[in-house]
């Protein structure tokens, strides 16, 4: 065997233990990403859903190289549920930790926090759950939760549209709503626009974020006899409250939620025919994107594995995926890791997420509101509204 023959043969050999051994990155510091969530505290529900994703997200993504051929770091820690220490974790990966990236917490509160951080420092800060679009002021945020620049009016429409395409509109209205911030914001829409079409208010009632006695608000609910019962709820609010009703023999004609805790909404029979708002369920058309139908593989293996209480990707799960997509397109796009520059290419073009192609150039760097209605049916959250985004053989069901 000749020497060169004798390369070529030694070489290849040594290609293929490195790809049985996983890619190669390029030398240097691997890219380190920070961010917090409410692992701990009333959102915490949640927000293992959104570590659980961020966790693959990684995987996969070094598993490709990396970004820009560097592997990728995620350090979170936890905010506790609390905006304030948010802010002050996000202080520490900026000035101690020197974090290469940022990628947003859970929540509109903790965001918020966070983005006052990432615009001191000129960081551009990618987020997935923040619900108040006039808030977000800074020029380098990049929301992936696609409600549009005005979901106090276009989301209650998207409601109010599918309830009217039903059998049997409802006439009188109920809202009850928790104070948390964006949830706030969307029911004082939500309370406007019901007005505005014809609905009568039969009942609003205001509850501080942390409240776990429902038992007033339920008999008050019932005393008010409404048609639909509008839930400003978010993590386990809503339960609390459908329990409350029930010690008292109370079932809702229609209940809406805003944003439920995912897994035990549909994990409740109190939960049958629950309405919310989606951009995202586990069913055509959604996973007929091949990175939808593959995240959701590993995602139901991940989270079995975790013992989460439901193992099901929907809107949380799809918007904290479509984040580090978003992070993603944008570094490889600017083709370095300058945070203006990443800013620059996001604002510029869109980015294919497995909940739709996203654009930023819109007010407050928002695009198109994209959220559907989807419902309780059969155990299992169903898009029934637009009909085009439908679950196979799904429909809006009215008691």
């Amino acid at each position: 065997m000749t020497f060169a023959r004798r390369s070529i043969i030694a070489a290849a050999a040594a290609g293929a233990a490195t790809l049985a051994a996983g890619p190669v990155f390029a030398q240097g510091a691997p890219v380190r990403i920070g961010s917090t969530l409410a692992l701990t505290g009333p959102l915490s529900a949640t927000a293992m859903v959104h570590k659980l994703v961020g966790e693959i997200y990684v995987e996969q993504l070094n598993a490709r190289g990396g970004l820009l051929g560097r592997k990728v770091e995620w350090i979170v820690r936890d905010d506790q549920s609390k905006p304030d220490l948010a802010r002050t974790l996000y202080e520490q990966f900026v000035t101690s930790d020197k974090v290469d990236l940022l990628m947003g917490p859970y929540a509109t509160g903790a965001i918020l926090s966070a983005m006052g951080v990432a615009q001191r420092y000129n960081k551009v800060l990618v987020h997935h759950t923040f619900g108040i679009p006039s808030l977000a002021k800074y020029d380098m945020q990049f929301p992936s939760w696609s409600l549009g620049a005005d979901p106090g009016t276009t989301v209650p429409n998207s409601l109010f549209d599918a309830l009217a395409a039903s059998p049997k509109p409802p006439k009188t209205i109920a809202i009850v709503t928790s104070k948390f911030p964006s949830i706030h914001f969307l029911s004082l829409g939500g309370r406007e626009v019901a007005k505005k079409r014809g609905l009568k208010e039969v009942l609003f009632l205001e509850w501080e974020f942390g409240n776990r006695d429902f038992g007033p608000i339920a008999a008050r609910v019932k005393d008010a006899k409404p048609d639909l019962v509008w839930m400003g709820d978010i993590g386990l609010e809503g339960n609390m409250l459908l329990d409350a009703m029930k010690k008292i023999d109370y079932v809702p004609p229609l209940h809406f939620h805003l944003y439920p805790a995912p897994g035990p909404m549909t994990s409740s029979a109190d939960g049958d025919n629950a309405l919310s708002v989606t951009i995202f369920e586990e069913h055509a058309p959604f996973t007929n994107d091949p990175v939808a139908a593959e995240f959701v593989k590993v995602f139901k293996q991940r989270a079995t594995a975790a013992k989460l209480p439901d193992t099901t990707v929907e809107v949380q799960a799809a918007a904290s995926y479509s984040a580090w997509q978003i992070l993603e397109a944008g570094v490889k796009g600017a083709g370095n890791f300058d945070d203006k520059a990443i800013a620059a290419y996001l604002k510029k073009n869109r980015v294919q997420t497995i909940h739709g192609n996203l654009r930023f150039d819109g007010v407050n760097n928002y695009g198109d509101d994209l959220m559907k209605i989807k419902q309780v049916q059969g155990g299992k959250w169903q898009v029934v509204w637009p009909q085009q985004f439908a679950a196979p053989g799904a429909k809006l069901q009215v008691k």
